[in-house]
């Protein structure tokens, strides 16, 4: 299998960390052959705050993923999202030294380099240059000017700034994790390819990204994209409600709001009620369907008010501005019943739910295509896009691979003598087991024995 044709996008969230791994078949569409997640434990509002736990959720993720589809990884792109993530607008221009050659891609490489030296508040640091429209010689909106002739190339860009700290965070986290970084990217910005259409691009629409942590934005008009937003609300706000205005533990309360829960208080009768099991011998306790409603309705519609807030400052009332396609939900508070309806309603715009199928394959199973899994489907397309991606089968090590092999000999014959050992005709799967699996197990060890 080719190296170029193969991506794994690493999503590491509030509530759960996702590795995807997938490649491009014949047709252009993404098929999905690996997949592995585990539960986010070092993770608070997309910001990590404990490196250890972080770790050894994604090794878990990267293992589970690694089992699923037979194939080593070496090389993830990683999402990053965080109430520390800000979006402004910029305008640079560059004079070009010979105006009789045609405009190429060298010339908007410099120009976006031109604007990532732009001088930042301390501590931050700029993770995204996005190009909105160029303007060649005077000459206003160019989607693309390569092939142009000009002497003056000036574009307006949407730069996302982030916290150092933060990013460098989960760049430790991955690396420790025995993996290389290849690319950070903005979650909505990877949510955005997978879910939407390049025609809801055009026509103008605001993708909202309801994770555990937090609510994501991006908004897309003119198939550029205008703006994006980190709101540090999302759907664990909702389960403290719930935990604290029912007096029930966490597990309860999520499992409350998944089953039963609904954002329109509307649609539950009186008499509708649920016993949750006391603890340790203590009575049951009973919650109506409607109060369980109320609590959630609350939140969310403080949630959908901040998007809106954050859609109102991008513009959206002017006609010029306006998003015709509306709204698109998704991520795993999407799944909440009749948060459709709510956001119609407070809104007044078009909404759906996205569901990351836009560019997959048809043979991917119903699991991969849930609104969860947007943000990872499209770290693993930005992936593709950008050709990133190291793997290995695991029946061949490559050249690569077999360098290493030699420079840790000595550790391995240790290994190879305890299999002989444990195994009369040791098996393909056992010969198999690469150096990066023993020391991950090695340094598994080491962090379980540091708690």
């Amino acid at each position: 299998m080719e190296q170029n044709d193969i991506a794994v996008g690493l999503d590491i969230g509030t509530t759960k960390i996702v590795a995807m791994i997938g490649r491009k078949n014949e047709y252009g569409k993404v098929e999905i052959i690996g997949i592995g997640k585990s539960k986010s434990l070092g993770v608070h509002r997309g910001v990590v705050n404990n490196i250890t736990q972080t770790i050894q959720s994604i090794q878990q993720a990267i293992q589970e993923a690694e089992a699923d589809s037979g194939l080593k990884i070496s090389e993830v792109v990683v999402g990053i999202a965080g109430q520390h993530i800000r979006s402004l607008q910029h305008s640079d221009y560059i004079t070009r030294p010979n105006p009789e050659e045609v405009i190429d891609a060298d010339d908007i490489h410099t120009l976006c380099n031109q604007v990532h030296k732009l001088v930042m508040l301390p501590g931050e640091e700029i993770i995204h240059v996005l190009p909105q429209e160029f303007k060649v010689d005077g000459q206003a909106e160019i989607k693309e000017p390569i092939g142009m002739y000009g002497g003056r190339l000036e574009a307006n860009f949407h730069v996302v700034v982030g916290q150092v700290s933060s990013i460098r965070n989960i760049g430790r986290c991955v690396k420790s994790a025995g993996l290389e970084l290849s690319a950070v990217t903005l979650e909505p910005l990877a949510s955005a390819n997978a879910v939407l259409s390049q025609e809801e691009k055009e026509a103008g629409v605001a993708l909202i990204d309801i994770g555990g942590g937090t609510t994501d934005l991006a908004i897309f008009k003119d198939g550029i994209i205008r703006h994006t937003a980190v709101i540090p609300f999302g759907g664990n706000v909702i389960t403290e409600d719930i935990k604290e205005g029912c007096s029930i533990i966490e597990k309860q309360a999520e499992l409350l709001k998944i089953k039963f829960g609904s954002a329109w208080p509307g649609e539950n009768k009186d008499n509708e009620i649920v016993s949750i099991p006391g603890l340790r011998g203590r009575e049951p306790k009973e919650i109506t369907l409607k109060n369980l409603s109320k609590i959630i309705h609350a939140r969310v519609v403080e949630i959908i008010e901040q998007v809106y807030l954050e859609i109102k400052n991008y513009g959206h009332e002017e006609q010029k501005k306006k998003l015709i396609a509306g709204l698109v939900l998704t991520g795993g508070g999407a799944q909440l019943k009749h948060l459709k309806q709510l956001a119609e309603y407070i809104t007044g715009m078009d909404t759906r739910i996205g569901y990351p199928n836009e560019h997959l394959a048809g043979n991917n199973d119903a699991e991969t295509t849930s609104p969860v899994y947007a943000t990872a489907v499209g770290l693993v397309m930005n992936s593709l896009e950008h050709g990133s991606g190291k793997f290995q089968e695991e029946a061949v090590l490559s050249d690569k691979r077999a360098e290493q092999k030699a420079q840790m000999e000595q550790e391995e014959e240790v290994y190879d003598s305890e299999d002989e050992m444990n195994d009369e005709e040791p098996s393909r799967k056992v010969a198999r087991k690469s150096i990066f699996d023993k020391w991950a197990e090695k340094f598994k060890d080491f962090l379980d024995n540091a708690e």
